[in-house]
């Protein structure tokens, strides 16, 4: 193994297990010094980001990949904003989930406690740095993080700042940077089973599915964002309209974009034209019967398949909603989907018949976010089905360990 890496995960499992009993008061000292710590240094960060930015210019980077990497002042505000969010959520270490006592005497208590080490390998968006190790600090986790080579001057400069606010209240090796841009610490990093309890790969579904298929490390998967929106027959059009905008358009990088609209026939010619005016900015691909209506290109199987992250979206006119969740189960991640009609059975039949994390009736998929559900950060968006799913908050970043209190008593 490298060398550096592998004195990177000693020391962030020896954290581990200091972080395990660290009180709460301490912890949300550790976050109030790194939300102020990011505000006193903003200008030092816009500096680093003003490298990336303009490596990302240099190798032609999408604009809304682009968006994703930029920081401004407003962004550094947020994201200090959402660690001192973090401070005030309930610290779910400890949290006795369920107790019961056995006939002989012996009382069981089921607690929450931190899983331990947790590698994280993402891309692009520096903010991520921060919310994970907000998260893992919270929870009582170490965090070891591997960004992508496009934010490496921007994510440098966020943990040496984070670093150096708590260097008295945390343990060393709470929280590590891999700054070694070598594909091949991934590999290295995705087979610490000795080091490292979980590992969390964000990105596109390329880096996803490399980390799925490769890992000996447990992985929980998350981010690929193929998401539908399905106009049914009993639509409010206008309604549709106002979310297709804002799922789409509003910020087209982020994994709970919608990649495809489904729109049922029967509105299909008086939704479309509407739709086409408000995606101004935005390149369509139709079906035949879309085509028919609107002028746009014609879409292909690879891309109902494909996840864009860019003002690029599919639009397939179908018969019925059982067509409309045929399709979502042929081509979705399993994030999320959003149904918008006025008709509560069919709305209950799209939800009740899809397997996706998060669907929706009358709503953006634009709210599967940690925050908007309440959780405040989020680790990422879990598209499977153990050991978590959706928005993974700080409960979703815990196992649990039974406790057991005895007087004496042995098994016959």
């Amino acid at each position: 193994m490298n060398t550096l890496l592998e004195t990177q995960l000693k020391r962030a499992k020896v954290a581990a297990r200091l972080l395990k009993n660290m009180p709460t008061c301490t912890k949300n000292q550790a976050l109030e010094k790194i939300a102020d710590a990011l505000i006193a240094h903003s200008d030092e960060i816009l500096e680093a980001n003003k490298k990336d930015m303009a490596h990302a210019k240099e190798v032609n980077m999408t604009k809304a990949m682009q968006d994703r990497l930029l920081f401004t002042h407003e962004r550094i505000v947020g994201v200090s904003d959402g660690v001192k969010k973090v401070a005030t959520l309930p610290d779910p270490i400890g949290e006795v989930m369920e107790s019961w006592t056995r006939p002989n005497g012996l009382e069981i208590s089921k607690v929450r406690v931190p899983i331990g080490v947790f590698g994280i390998i993402y891309e692009a968006r520096p903010n991520v740095t921060v919310d994970i190790a907000s998260l893992c600090l919270k929870s009582g986790n170490a965090c070891v993080l591997r960004g992508g080579k496009e934010a490496i001057h921007t994510n440098k400069k966020l943990v040496e700042i984070m670093k150096d606010a708590t260097k008295d209240i945390l343990p060393e090796g709470a929280i590590e940077l891999i700054t070694e841009l070598d594909h091949a610490i991934v590999g290295e990093l995705i087979h610490a089973n000795e080091y490292v309890d979980v590992i969390v790969p964000r990105g596109g579904a390329g880096l996803i599915q490399f980390v799925v298929k490769n890992a000996t490390v447990p992985v929980i998967e998350t981010g690929a964002g193929i998401c539908h929106l399905y106009v049914d027959k009993d639509a409010d059009l206008n309604k549709a309209l106002t979310i297709a905008v804002n799922a789409k358009i509003q910020r087209p990088s982020v994994c709970n974009a919608i990649e495809t609209i489904l729109v049922h026939k029967d509105v299909a010619d008086k939704f479309l034209p509407e739709l086409k005016k408000a995606f101004e900015k935005v390149e369509i691909k139709g079906d035949d019967a879309t085509c028919q209506i609107i002028h746009c290109e014609h879409v292909t199987d690879d891309s109902y398949a494909t996840e864009y992250d860019d003002y690029i979206v599919n639009i397939r006119v179908v018969d019925s909603v059982e067509e409309a969740i045929n399709h979502i189960y042929t081509y979705s991640t399993k994030h999320s989907e959003s149904i918008i009609t006025e008709n509560n059975e069919t709305a209950a039949l799209f939800m009740n018949s899809l397997d996706s994390a998060c669907v929706y009736h009358n709503a953006s998929t634009r709210f599967s976010d940690g925050g908007e559900f309440g959780f405040g950060a989020e680790l990422g968006i879990s598209t499977q089905k153990l050991h978590a799913r959706g928005p993974l908050g700080l409960k979703e970043m815990c196992s649990y360990q039974y406790k057991i209190e005895g007087n004496g008593q042995i098994r016959e």
